[in-house]
Parts: structure tokens; C-alpha cells; sequence
């Protein structure tokens, strides 16, 4: 457990990166790994804090961000005030797990359908709009859906006080991004939303420090650092279409090797994060429907 800024804290190590905020009204959680970490996972919060787990919040629905939903839940507490035979009573329920949606939607199925994830591990509170806000231990924290970026269901949370960002998996320092087209993720979508954290991200002077950046894997990072990666998505993403105006295949774009200068930074050896998928990927986003 690493202290980021403020009240936040980043737990590393069981499957994509998780947020933890504490204060006197209990624990809130961005994300909750994999689910074989789970009791790791609420090992490493209970040595940072004895306070419930209160609120889950779930970035996208990829199982290493969402697996731990289900026992997370069940070991947290939040309280409601019920009015019982006319006496108020404090009524005990596990955690609540935010989200947008469309990750709901992902996680359930249309009747008769077989459902991607079991029934606890969905979100129990989820929003429509373009951003939830909240207040817990003191703190405004908002919910910031982001369009068909990484999926159609990845929202940011920003702690403004703290001035920290969760980014979940819009935002990578380990790898290219993993733009996920059968869950409404776009290359379009992606640059917009990182777009959106350089706008929300003040650097504290000659752009270091200031806001704080959590990525879905990968180490704490500042502004600049996101500058950086958004310009480089945005660079490969022009070339490969400007190769795909000029006719070429797939295969041309692929042999081209159009993301070359990046990928001894960015690109990973095997996984959806590897120099080919991306380039694969942006080029089937950019001739969707064509």
C-alpha cells in the first residue's frame, strides 16, 4: 500500500491498480482486482484502516478491476436508516458498488441469456449521465463516465481534494492501450477521455507534481506524463490513418510498422497491450462501418 496524495492511498499487485480513500465515515475502494486476490486485498486495507469498507467503485467491468466485487462487498458495511415499526434503525448492508451503466449491462444479460459475471459481483448503484457526484470522509469525489474510450462503460474518479485520479484502464504506464472493440471501446473515445484527464490534471509547477494519476497498471504519475502518452496514442493513431487513405490492408499497416519509435516503451511482449493488437485494434475502430 502506497500513500498517493491526501486521503489516498494505491494498492498494487492484485490485478489492475486499486484506489483506497480513508477518513473517520469509513473506507471507499476504486476497483477491486482480481478475485483469487481478494483476501489480500482486504488483508493490506485493514493493515491501512480498521473503518468498513462503504463504497466500491468500479472503473470498467474487466475482471481484473472488478473480480474482488463480490467479497469486497460482503466484508464491507454501509449503514441506512430505516423507519421500523415508527423507530428509527440503523439497518446493516454490505458495501455498495458504483458504476456507470453500461457496466452493469456488460455484467448481466437480457433474459434467458447466460450473464458474464454472478450476480454479486454487479454493481448495485449505477448512473446514467455523464458524471455522479458524491461526498465521503470530507471529501467531493466525482464519477466521470468517458464515452466508448478504453469500453463503453470506463468513467474516472477524481478525489478534488486530494487531487488525485483513477484512471482505470484508459490510462496505462506499462503498455499501449488496449482499445476493447467488442465492449464498445473506440480510438476516438480513448484519446477523448485522455484528453479530459490533461484538462482536469493541474501540474504544481513546471509540470511536475500538482494532480496526481493513478493508471489501471503501472506507477503514480503527474500531468506530464499523461501528455505524453496521449500524444503518442494520438501520433499512431493518424499515421494508421493516413495509411489506411491511402489504401492500404491491415496486413501493409501491420508490416509498416507504423508504431516502431514507441514500442521499446510501450509495447508489451504478449497480451492485449503488444505493439500488434493496438495497431490492429485503432485500425479496425477507424474503419468500423466502412
Amino acid at each position: 500500500m502506497l500513500p498517493v496524495q491526501g486521503n489516498v492511498y494505491l494498492l498494487a499487485g492484485a490485478g489492475g491498480n486499486i484506489a483506497v480513500q480513508i477518513g473517520q465515515q469509513g473506507t471507499l475502494v476504486v476497483d477491486t482486482g482480481l478475485a483469487d486476490r481478494s483476501d489480500d486485498v482486504l488483508a493490506a486495507i485493514r493493515k491501512l484502516t480498521a473503518k468498513p469498507i462503504q463504497y466500491i467503485i468500479n472503473t470498467h467491468v474487466h475482471p481484473d478491476h472488478t473480480g474482488g466485487n463480490d467479497a469486497l462487498r460482503k466484508a464491507g458495511t454501509t449503514y441506512t436508516g430505516a423507519n421500523v415499526t415508527a423507530n428509527l434503525t440503523d439497518i446493516k448492508l454490505g458495501a455498495q458498488i458504483f458504476s456507470h451503466d453500461n457496466v452493469l449491462l456488460r455484467m448481466s444479460a437480457p433474459t434467458g441469456k447466460q450473464a458474464s459475471m454472478p450476480f454479486g459481483f454487479w454493481p448495485t448503484l449505477t448512473f446514467f449521465g455523464a458524471n455522479k457526484q458524491m461526498s465521503f470522509n470530507g471529501e467531493p469525489i466525482e464519477i466521470l463516465h468517458q464515452p466508448n474510450a478504453h469500453t463503453d462503460g470506463d468513467s474516472l474518479v477524481f478525489f478534488r481534494r486530494s487531487d488525485v485520479i483513477a484512471a482505470g484502464d484508459i490510462f496505462l504506464t506499462t503498455t499501449y492501450p488496449f482499445i476493447d472493440l467488442e465492449r464498445g471501446g473506440t480510438i476516438q473515445g480513448e484519446i477523448d477521455a485522455l484528453n479530459t484527464i490533461v484538462e482536469m490534471a493541474v501540474p504544481l509547477r513546471q509540470e511536475e507534481g500538482g494532480t496526481y494519476v493513478i493508471p489501471g497498471h503501472g506507477r503514480i504519475v503527474d500531468r506530464f506524463e499523461v501528455v505524453e502518452y496521449r500524444d503518442m496514442v494520438t501520433i499512431v493513431r493518424d499515421r494508421i490513418q493516413a495509411a489506411i487513405k491511402d489504401g492500404m490492408t491491415l496486413a501493409q499497416i501491420k508490416a509498416a510498422n507504423l508504431s516502431l519509435d514507441y514500442d521499446y516503451r510501450y509495447g508489451a511482449k504478449s497480451g492485449f497491450g503488444t505493439a500488434d493488437n493496438f495497431v490492429e485494434s485503432v485500425y479496425k475502430s477507424l474503419t468500423k462501418g466502412k
